[in-house]
């Protein structure tokens, strides 16, 4: 794939950081990195975004691979078959990661924050009947927080508080599975487009057109994005064919969205 686009005359820096962007008075792009300057006509943003941490002591000692912290369920699930988790978050990617692991898991410890989930009533109802079944595997700890994970090599143990009465208890597990959001890496962006109070880059969604004339978002930085390796690729195919039909014809950055540009007809 390098190869490919290095066929087409692309340039690849790596290694340095881009520090801002900037409109120029005659309609350009500035990318500011590290000193250095690059101009361009049209920008496709693709920053990425990071799993939220909790910041508690033992996240950091065990998020190497096979330590006992995840951040994905759907990836790790199968490693804890037969083992005792804890489950943290009250989304809805929580609740559909927890339901997940409890196809795997022996045991499965969910713990909220909160004395009820703010994920849709459509999950929660599927989440309780589990945890309501006859021997489930499923337990759930509300008005909870971890403020530690334990262990030696791996994860043997977390230390939960509960909010309300301040008791903690040492309470063993074999992993940790943190779900509690996205952190996208859009600090750089501030001021120069939209971003949605949590950071995300606002945009159309169909044709990832930003704020900022000739700037195109793609991937898991920008508003109503899935989250998913393929969807990021295909936004990128996107913002790359919007970019050539907005350097042949720069009005259409206003344009409403429509079927008159046919993807397929470019």
């Amino acid at each position: 794939m390098k190869k490919q686009a290095q066929s087409f005359g692309t340039v690849i820096e790596t290694g340095i950081e881009v520090s801002a962007l900037e409109k120029l008075p005659d309609g350009s792009i500035a990318v500011n990195c590290d000193g250095d300057k690059y101009t361009a006509r049209a920008v496709i943003l693709s920053p990425g975004s990071d799993y939220r941490k909790l910041g508690i002591p033992g996240e950091e000692k065990f998020r190497n691979a096979g330590a006992g912290v995840s951040y994905c369920g759907t990836c790790d699930a199968p490693f804890f078959k037969g083992k005792h988790v804890v489950a943290i978050g009250g989304g809805n990617t929580a609740l559909e990661e927890t339901l997940h692991l409890t196809k795997f898991a022996e045991k499965v410890t969910l713990i909220h924050r909160r004395d009820e989930f703010r994920a849709t009533g459509v999950i929660i109802d599927e989440l309780l009947q589990k945890a309501n079944e006859p021997n489930s595997n499923l337990i759930i700890k509300y008005n909870t927080v971890a403020t530690a994970i334990e262990g030696d090599d791996r994860v043997q143990s977390a230390r939960l508080k509960n909010v309300k009465t301040a008791e903690e208890e040492e309470y063993p597990c074999d992993g940790v599975f943190i779900f509690i959001g996205m952190t996208p890496n859009t600090d750089f962006l501030k001021g120069f487009v939209k971003l949605t109070g949590n950071g995300f880059i606002r945009c159309d969604c169909a044709y990832l057109r930003t704020s900022v004339p000739g700037v195109f978002a793609a991937g898991d930085c920008r508003i109503g994005a899935t989250m998913q390796l393929a969807t990021a690729v295909g936004d990128g195919v996107t913002a790359a064919i919007m970019l050539k039909q907005y350097l042949k014809n720069p009005n259409f950055w206003n344009e409403a969205v429509s079927d008159a540009l046919s993807l397929a007809g470019w």
